[in-house]
């Protein structure tokens, strides 16, 4: 983890993590939300959370994650900048249905992933597009899925956020328990122009200087349903404007409703692996875990307020970034 002793040395620290997230990253964003600045801990249950580690370790980073929503009990829901850019590996599991970063839960390894075909990074000028992915599980959880919402609220109407990210804009401190922020659907006039549309929604904080950072991609926004449950509306995709701290918000997520035909036909058409697949190491639309990393798909570091949409953490070893 960083520990900035002088301004200096911060700003040094700071300009060397976006060189190297340039220089690892075939494509960037501008500004991913990651994890939630001046979140609270989690005052609940939501066993539906799903954290992926990630890492770097040819580039001396370590210890990185997106978030994830389990919705099948053999399926997450994430952000496709999670999962196409290259330069920073899977560790191949996913942890499930626990309100701790590094414990608990269910952890299971990741048979394969599907992207979005429409998906394309914003490459620090413009928001993402279809910035949506589904990973398989090795096998089913014990779990509760969270049901997908018919719609998002109207603007106005009250969310949350959840996610293990950054807890600073300008660091990379990464909670041990869950986060939660309570936002509201922000009207796309809310967010910069050409951001917020039907399938990516504005966010808007009802809490002073926070929203999601450096870490939480791919992870939920919620409101409840009528019947008082949580439902998913949102996979947290990124800033709602461009060249800002995460605290200054908006943030940007895509709308989990608006791509339920896809989620649901990817899910009915890969619901088991195929006898001819099971022997080989790559899959079509994405990898199959036989190894204790997932090699080729790679989560994005991604620019936001000075950092990355992946929470990563530098190794401590001369074997600098």
């Amino acid at each position: 983890m960083f520990s900035f002793k002088s301004p200096r040395r911060r700003t040094a620290r700071i300009a060397a993590v976006g060189a190297l997230a340039a220089a690892v990253c075939v494509t960037v964003m501008a500004g991913s939300a990651g994890a939630i600045v001046n979140g609270s801990d989690s005052t609940e249950s939501y066993p539906f959370m799903a954290t992926i580690p990630e890492s770097a370790p040819d580039q001396g980073l370590i210890d990185g994650n997106c978030g994830a929503s389990l919705i099948d009990r053999q399926w997450v829901l994430t952000a496709a900048h999670c999962l196409k850019v290259e330069g920073i590996k899977l560790d191949g599991i996913v942890r499930v249905g626990s309100d701790h970063r590094k414990s608990g839960g269910t952890v299971r390894k990741i048979d394969r992933t599907f992207v979005h075909p429409g998906y394309v990074n914003g490459d620090n000028k413009a928001a993402n597009k279809n910035d949506i992915a589904l990973i398989r599980l090795e096998r089913p959880v014990a779990q509760q899925p969270i049901k997908i919402a018919e719609q998002a609220g109207r603007p106005g109407t009250p969310t949350r956020l959840l996610g293990f990210g950054t807890t600073v804009d300008t660091d990379f401190k990464f909670p041990d328990r869950l986060q939660e922020l309570n936002t509201r659907r922000g009207a796309e006039s809310e967010c910069a122009p050409g951001y917020a549309d039907r399938t990516r929604l504005c966010t808007i904080t009802t809490v002073p200087k926070a929203m999601a950072c450096f870490g939480d991609s791919g992870g939920p926004q919620v409101q409840k349903g009528r019947d008082g449950r949580w439902e998913l509306i949102g996979v947290t995709s990124g800033p709602g404007t461009p060249g800002v701290p995460c605290s200054q918000g908006p943030g940007l997520y895509t709308s989990a409703p608006a791509y339920a035909g896809w989620i649901d036909r990817t899910m009915k058409n890969n619901s088991a692996r195929p006898a001819a697949d099971k022997g080989s190491d790559l899959a079509e639309t994405g990898t199959n875990d036989n190894t204790a990393a997932i090699a080729g798909v790679a989560a994005a570091l991604i620019v936001a307020g000075g950092g990355t949409a992946v929470a990563v953490r530098r190794r401590n070893t001369r074997r600098a970034a």
